[in-house]
């Protein structure tokens, strides 16, 4: 019976078409916490490889992210580790692949695609580039459809379309997440991709309770890697998001991307490039931090050869409420709109606490019906005329009758902010928007 079984495995062995291959190794030259170089190994750019592990010692992962005289620059994945010098670093497969399909809606998972949420692994995924397929811009269809958002403000005043790429731009605590968890609950999109990049780990948590339970987490893929990660999770984060984003809309889905936030991903790119000893340009921006997100932000929109669409809504940090902040000016002028939140009127109570006067979205009048967009331009100019002679009012100084467009714009202030704002938990459909908006201002 041995001699029977002996004879079958060989003959397996003989028969199977093996060739074999070295295993590729390298050693640790130099490690500062963050920023690892190692020699003796030639990989490309995006390989992980492990650090480490000789002897039962801990282990690390690192990204393979340039090269610079000869030695191999590594980034490191995970947190510290007693690293020796001369550590062994093999590289543990091909760079730049994330899982994508079905199989991940209602999970949750990391910067590397690893599932977080304690309900096992994830199978019958397929694969998809993390940097995308490149797409020809005659394929790239027009925004024709509206997509509501369940926010009667931006229904009505900032109507976004099916494959519209939209910021949402405001200084710390102003009230952005709240704002995407009304959006994200509300939302009619076949598929929701929520990529939570950079921010505190509670939030991982609040968002997947609060934002996205009951039917909204089984159409739902979470990406979640807080700001205690490394900067290359960080940014590999964000591109997994929109690589299961692409790989739905090229089933002809509609795909809803959120991110949150933009600015985490330029702050790890910021990182990234003065590690690497790139000059600092605008407020310590590298040039290549700021050049990532066109490449990031352009993967959204709608197919014409799928039919599916993915409308992207970006969260973007204003540090110190500065409209002028690199990150803020170079995603609006990419963005097909933004929508501006403003710390005055979360002050005053208002929420969402939306400032139309710099808000646009550069798809209405497309999308929209032309009394629609007559009754949002009404209202834009009372809210403007109001804002313009708020400190004459209330000092007293203008007298009533004195200029009829102040006098309307102060007759109609109530119902503006009345029509501004809405509770976290209220959902008004577009049709409800719109209606109410083009009975109060219509006629103006």
């Amino acid at each position: 019976m041995l001699n029977v079984f002996a004879e079958d495995y060989l003959a397996t062995i003989g028969s199977a078409d093996f060739a074999p291959r070295p295993k590729v190794s390298g050693r640790l030259a130099s490690f500062d916490g963050l920023l690892m170089e190692a020699v003796g190994l030639q990989l490309p750019v995006g390989t992980v490889c492990a650090v480490g592990g000789d002897n039962g010692a801990s282990r690390v992962e690192a990204e393979v992210i340039g090269f610079r005289n000869g030695r191999t620059l590594l980034m490191n994945l995970g947190g510290p580790a007693p690293l020796l010098p001369k550590s062994p670093v093999r590289p543990l497969g091909p760079p730049g692949e994330a899982e994508v399909g079905a199989a991940l809606l209602g999970r949750v998972v990391d910067g590397a695609g690893k599932p977080i949420d304690g309900l096992g692994p994830i199978r019958g995924a397929t694969r998809w580039p993390l940097a995308g397929k490149l797409q020809n811009p005659l394929d790239r269809g027009r925004v024709l459809e509206s997509l509501d958002v369940g926010v009667r403000a931006i229904n009505g005043l900032l109507t976004i379309g099916q494959g519209q790429r939209v910021g949402i731009m405001a200084g710390s605590g102003v009230g952005k997440s709240v704002l995407l968890g009304m959006i994200v609950r509300a939302a009619e999109a076949d598929v929701v991709v929520i990529g939570l990049i950079g921010e505190r780990s509670r939030e991982v948590a609040d968002f997947l309770e609060t934002k996205v339970a009951g039917a909204a987490r089984q159409r739902s893929v979470v990406v979640a890697v807080p700001a205690n990660h490394s900067p290359v999770l960080r940014i590999r984060g964000a591109l997994r998001a929109t690589a299961i984003a692409e790989a739905f809309r090229a089933e002809g889905k509609k795909v809803l991307l959120i991110m949150d936030s933009l600015t985490r991903v330029a702050h790890a790119g910021r990182e990234i490039g003065l590690a690497l000893g790139e000059p600092a340009s605008a407020r310590g921006y590298p040039p290549s931090a700021i050049a990532m997100l066109p490449n990031l932000i352009e993967r959204a929109g709608t197919s014409v050869s799928s039919g599916g669409s993915i409308t992207a809504i970006y969260t973007v940090l204003a540090d110190g409420d500065d409209g002028n902040d690199p990150v803020v000016d170079s995603a609006r002028s990419i963005l097909d709109g933004h929508i501006v939140l403003s710390r005055q009127l979360a002050e005053r109570g208002v929420y969402p606490a939306i400032d139309l006067g710099p808000s646009v979205s550069r798809v209405m009048t497309d999308i929209a019906a032309r009394d629609h967009v007559h009754a949002a331009r009404v209202l834009r100019r009372h809210l403007a005329t109001y804002e313009e002679n708020r400190d004459l009012v209330l000092m007293g100084a203008y007298r009533a009758g004195a200029d009829p467009a102040i006098d309307a714009a102060m007759a109609c202030h109530p119902a503006v902010m009345d029509y501004i704002r809405q509770d976290a938990d209220e959902v008004v459909p577009l049709e409800a928007s719109v209606a109410e908006l083009t009975g109060v201002f219509g006629d103006g």
